[in-house]
């Protein structure tokens, strides 16, 4: 047996596992640090999920008790316990990324000659502006981290766990936790502006992850119901150069024939692609949404 199958048998997740993504996910991991401790951290501005629990700790236990240690002891344990819904490999990344970020967190606060105590050492005390870059820093981080396969931040794997179980979206967990995040850090600091100058960290943070994971450009998926499917596809495939899909169907109401087009257009070409098919078949009926990522699946040559 072949060396390759015989450690892929003791543990498939091991050839998964890249020196790219280690060197992305450190990289992840210092540009989160970098937002975190240069521009939120010191105006006591807060990030969101374990992340912001973690600085919320840091500020109000003795200086002993660090924001990278709370990162570990909080982030750790709950990627553990997702290791089995997620996977390891997704959970050995969470855990590099998470590491690196509170290496790189302890670094620019307890070795590099940078005061960060007082006010932020590129937007001073301006909370409008650390909240902006520091969320959009910070979401750099993130997503790339999520793009490599990995997470950053522990409540995300709790909400991929329990969403369901409550009976409530993914996104509507997160979301919850930081508003509950949010309402305690205005009790302790008995203040408001901050932690509504956090949700604006939030906002530009969860845009930034957007816009790293799925692109500026992205895609949209047509889907073309139409009476004349052979003209209709061929115009596209020789507008576009790229492919189409055509899938049986049926009518509801008239119980004709007919058939589906799948196509895949970015949103600069989708002017073109209407006018085109409304000059084809004017009663069509085309429907568009998003696409978050394509990709072509690799095919493992045959032994």
């Amino acid at each position: 047996m072949p060396a390759a199958s015989h450690v892929s048998s003791k543990a498939p997740w091991l050839p998964r596992l890249s020196a790219k993504s280690f060197l992305l996910l450190t990289l992840a991991g210092i540009i989160n640090a970098a937002g975190v401790t240069l521009f939120l951290s010191p105006v006591h501005l807060y990030d969101s999920g374990i992340s912001g629990t973690s600085m919320l700790l840091g500020q109000v236990t003795p200086s002993y008790l660090p924001l990278s240690l709370f990162l570990i002891v909080l982030n750790v344990p709950l990627f553990l316990y997702g290791l089995r819904k997620q996977g390891a490999v997704f959970t050995v990344y969470s855990i590099y990324a998470v590491a690196v970020y509170a290496a790189a967190a302890f670094v620019i606060t307890d070795v590099l000659p940078i005061e960060v105590d007082a006010a932020s050492p590129f937007a001073g005390t301006d909370l409008l502006l650390c909240a902006l870059f520091g969320g959009l820093i910070s979401g750099m981080g993130s997503g790339l981290t999520i793009r490599m396969g990995g997470a950053i931040d522990g409540i995300e794997v709790m909400a991929v766990i329990f969403a369901k179980r409550l009976g409530v979206t993914v996104g509507t967990f997160v979301m919850a936790y930081n508003v509950v995040l949010y309402i305690v850090c205005g009790c302790v600091l008995q203040s408001w502006i901050l932690p509504l100058y956090s949700i604006v960290t939030y906002a530009a943070a969860l845009k930034t992850v957007d816009f790293i994971v799925e692109g500026i450009d992205r895609s949209k998926s047509v889907m073309i119901i139409t009476d004349k499917p052979d003209q209709v596809s061929a115009a596209l495939m020789d507008c576009f150069e790229t492919g189409a899909t055509l899938l049986p169907a049926r009518g509801g109401y008239s119980g004709k024939e007919k058939a589906v087009i799948y196509f895949v257009v970015n949103r600069f070409q989708i002017p073109k692609m209407r006018s085109l098919i409304q000059s084809i078949d004017p009663g069509a009926y085309v429907t568009i949404t998003d696409v978050s990522d394509i990709f072509k699946a690799n095919v493992s040559p045959k032994a």
